[in-house]
């Protein structure tokens, strides 16, 4: 099925966060590779995924839901930053997710979430941004989540903890690695209502942003930007729902 015919059925627009792994896509260990991803549409029969890495049409896909947990497939449409992924579930599993969605739609109308952390973490509207290096290379990525201390991000490259870089306009360091992605903390805290324009924002070649990259590059890391045993509010644990 294409994506425009599947807006055009019955589902529910939510996003759920996961991960998902691509046929063919291994790790330097041999392992398959773990991407972040979220869900924008979904029935019991099929899904479009915000995802950083597309795959083609036919890729079978693996996947992992918060809500509702293991759900194989394959992609039938791919569209920017996403893809259709048809369900391959069994009619028990198909009339369970049915009731989850139910469930979760009436849930929505009464999003009281509530967020420990110091910094709360948000969900971008738009998941999609850039890395840029201090080299000048650029990489599209996932954003997972964010606070205005630090992002969490899903990319094909996973750079070592320490390294600077930028996040669409903000200048970072990473400072975890996580199974679906990375965590990285801005030099200095942003300003909560300009920080989903900032990540979003993509930085030119001669960009402010890239230059403030390779100043940072070449300053030493300090131990508060490569600790990677001490939690961090760019670093979620948890996925949150999102109309």
């Amino acid at each position: 099925m294409s994506v425009r015919a599947f807006l055009k059925q019955r589902a529910v627009n939510i996003a759920v966060g996961g991960n998902y792994s691509l046929a063919n896509w291994y790790d330097q260990n041999g392992k398959p590779r773990n991407f972040a991803c979220r869900t924008s549409r979904v029935s019991p029969f099929r899904m479009i995924v915000d995802v950083p890495v597309v795959g083609r049409v036919g890729d079978s896909i693996s996947s992992y839901f918060s809500d509702f947990g293991k759900l194989d497939g394959h992609i039938s449409d791919t569209v920017p930053g996403g893809f259709l992924l048809e369900l391959a579930v069994t009619r028990a599993m198909r009339e369970r997710l049915s009731n989850q969605l139910s469930w979760l739609e009436k849930k929505l109308n009464d999003p009281a979430v509530v967020d420990a952390r110091q910094q709360a973490r948000i969900v971008p509207a738009c998941p999609h941004s850039s890395l840029i290096f201090a080299d000048g290379t650029m990489h599209t990525c996932f954003v997972i989540d964010m606070s205005i201390s630090g992002v969490a991000v899903s990319a094909d490259v996973q750079p070592e903890i320490g390294t600077p870089l930028a996040v669409g306009g903000c200048v970072v360091r990473v400072i975890r690695h996580r199974s679906d992605g990375f965590a990285v903390k801005f030099s200095e805290l942003q300003n909560r209502s300009e920080l989903e324009w900032r990540i979003a924002r993509p930085p030119g070649r001669n960009s402010t942003a890239e230059a403030r990259v390779e100043r940072l590059a070449s300053e030493r890391p300090s131990e508060q930007w490569i600790d990677a045993n001490r939690p961090t509010e760019g670093d979620s644990e948890t996925y949150v729902l999102d109309a």
